[in-house]
């Protein structure tokens, strides 16, 4: 008879391993099912279900009438397909397809080929569609050749300009209002700066996914409803500038400059009631002038700064004249050039010819660089006290600072601080003709408002109202008093007055004028190897003055940048089109396009 083959211990040991394999079973599952239970149904939800974020509405931009859209958001579509989901053939089917229904050139279409060839599982072919087309599509995929293909639409919001620039090929106040995106955020002008209030806050979903990991829509739950983005009204004037844009076309064509640009400004409120630069660009189209030339979105009239020339010599005067050591009947002694620093330095007048003892005011009617220099170096007894009082001056008026305006990318300027590196002579002299010190066309145009309105120093400012209510603005600084304030609008009565050609192409019958003139050298920082020098052929002609019945009422400033003259010899740069004929052409057209209420009669001049 043969043994017992089992043995009891060895059960036992058996028995004692499924128990042990058992009990750590059960503590696992124990622990993915009870401790681990949140986080993995968490994953879980995270897989089939999305939280995102729709964007809302974004605001309308109208001008200053608020009947006229300047910009506005409206819906397209992309076209979008599962690659994956596709057999080569399906792929050369709906790229054919489609390349028919969306108008496509060979090249374009071989684009839209090879995304399907890619075989992702999420391709999109096509934005920017428009309704008609999307809906040709939709038709196609129900009962036409995409039938069956999986190809889908996906409404996007894309933001459009819809009036058109002066210049073929822009949009009008490009520069102004900037443009929107693919991702909804505000790039330059008033798109960026008021970002914020335009895009609103976004609507918050809750909603499953599809099988591409998209969530779905026509089920999503809405955790926050968003709040749609903020109307604007803005204070420029569409009518007036579609004109201002067709002169400074018109202005940049004859004189072949690199570029012209207008501003237009309340002086009371700060408002700018226009303002334009050509080249501009076609914000509808951003995307290919970025690629073109990307320089092409900054705005001039705030970004760029430049030497602005003998417009600084109203600065000048006004120092002087607040400090008592003119008046603008004083004599002044014009000798063409004069040496400063023992020698070292010269400054000379334009034409380098002396018109010997002018008063004061003609030496700013006639631009005289030395008369400048003689002022400004009489301020103080020292040359420090005089910079100082220059520099401080300078600063009074905004230069060297943002005005505060409510477009991105404002620059500040350049403004040497003679507390920091000390003047020489030349230094201050340079300065007193507006050389040596770099400005935004902005600044000027604010700073001259402060000269013409009574003496306050406003924030100019784009935007008028937001939704319906207005924009707040801060009270106006006062820098002069309002009896400086009416010696420097006669001044600049004085200047277009006195000088015949600028009385022959700056008077309009009717209304009062003033203003000066700045030719300002512009300095090459490659020439003279590496070590820089001003060219001898290039130059950048402003004007900035007023406009008004019985007071100022407007402030424009206009800037023709490196025009090329008619003829050059010393001291007489014609142009085909001058800075103060532009300056003429934009008020005649600003006067007649606001319509201005006329000030009462009985109404005070400023300052009385």
């Amino acid at each position: 008879m043969s043994g017992r083959t089992d043995s009891r211990p060895r059960l036992l040991v058996v028995l004692v391993a499924f128990g042990l394999i058992g009990v750590s079973l059960l503590g696992r599952l124990a622990w993915w099912q009870v401790v681990q239970y949140d986080s993995l149904s968490q994953a879980a939800l995270r897989q089939s279900t999305a939280r995102f974020e729709q964007p809302v509405r974004r605001g309308t931009i109208f001008d200053r009438t608020g009947t006229v859209v300047l910009a506005t958001t409206i819906t397209r579509y992309r076209v979008v397909a599962a690659a994956d989901q596709l057999t080569p053939a399906e792929r050369s089917a709906a790229a054919s397809a489609l390349s028919a229904i969306l108008g496509l050139d060979p090249d374009a279409a071989t684009v839209l080929a090879n995304a399907l060839q890619t075989g992702r599982p999420y391709v999109i072919l096509a934005r920017d569609v428009d309704q008609a087309t999307a809906d040709r599509i939709r038709s196609a995929s129900t009962d036409g050749d995409l039938r069956g293909l999986g190809i889908g639409l996906e409404p996007e919001p894309v933001r459009v300009y819809p009036q058109q620039g002066a210049a073929a090929g822009t949009s009008l106040a490009a520069h102004l209002l900037g443009f929107v995106n693919h991702d909804g955020q505000g790039q330059y002008g008033v798109e960026q700066w008021y970002q914020k209030q335009l895009a609103g806050s976004p609507q918050v979903l809750f909603a499953d996914r599809d099988s591409l990991g998209r969530p779905m829509t026509d089920t999503a739950q809405i955790i926050s409803p968003g709040v749609p983005g903020a109307d604007l009204r803005l204070t420029i004037d569409a009518n007036l500038q579609l004109a201002i844009e067709e002169e400074v076309l018109a202005a940049y064509t004859a004189d072949s400059a690199v570029s012209v640009s207008a501003v237009v400004l309340d002086p009371n409120s700060g408002a700018i009631m226009a303002e334009a630069s050509y080249p501009s660009y076609d914000a509808n189209n951003y995307g290919a002038v970025a690629l073109k030339d990307p320089s092409r979105f900054i705005d001039p009239i705030v970004s760029d700064i430049y030497e602005p020339g003998s417009v600084f010599k109203m600065f000048t005067a006004i120092a002087a004249i607040e400090r008592g050591t003119i008046t603008p009947l004083t004599k002044i002694h014009d000798t063409g050039t004069m040496l400063l620093d023992g020698g070292k330095a010269r400054v000379s007048d334009a034409d380098l010819r002396p018109m010997g003892w002018l008063p004061a005011q003609d030496i700013v009617a006639y631009s005289r660089n030395v008369g400048a220099a003689r002022i400004a170096l009489g301020l103080a007894p020292t040359l420090a006290q005089a910079s100082s009082i220059l520099a401080a001056t300078w600063a009074r008026f905004g230069f060297g600072q943002p005005t505060g305006v409510d477009l991105a990318g404002e620059a500040s300027g350049i403004v040497n601080d003679p507390a920091i590196t000390p003047w020489r002579e030349i230094d201050l002299a340079n300065g007193s003709f507006g050389q040596g010190v770099a400005v935004t066309e902005l600044q000027l145009a604010t700073a001259y408002a402060a000269l013409v309105n009574g003496g306050t120093l406003v924030q100019p400012h784009v935007v008028e109202g937001i939704g319906s209510q207005d924009v707040p603005r801060p009270e106006p600084t006062r820098v002069i008093s309002p009896v400086f304030s009416r010696m420097m609008v006669d001044l600049m009565a004085h200047v277009v007055t006195t000088v015949p050609w600028y009385a022959a192409k700056t008077l309009i019958k009717g209304f009062d004028v003033g203003g000066k003139t700045g030719t300002a050298q512009i300095w090459d920082a490659r020439a003279n190897h590496g070590r820089g020098a001003w060219m001898n052929d290039r130059f950048n002609h402003t004007f900035v003055g007023y406009i008004g019945r019985g007071q100022p009422e407007l402030v424009i400033a206009v800037v023709i940048h490196e025009p090329r003259p008619l003829q050059i010899s010393q001291g007489n740069l014609p142009l085909a089109v001058e800075s103060y004929a532009l300056f003429r052409r934009i008020a005649t057209d600003s006067m007649a396009t606001l319509d201005l209420p006329k000030p009462s009669p009985t109404s005070a001049p400023p300052g009385q």
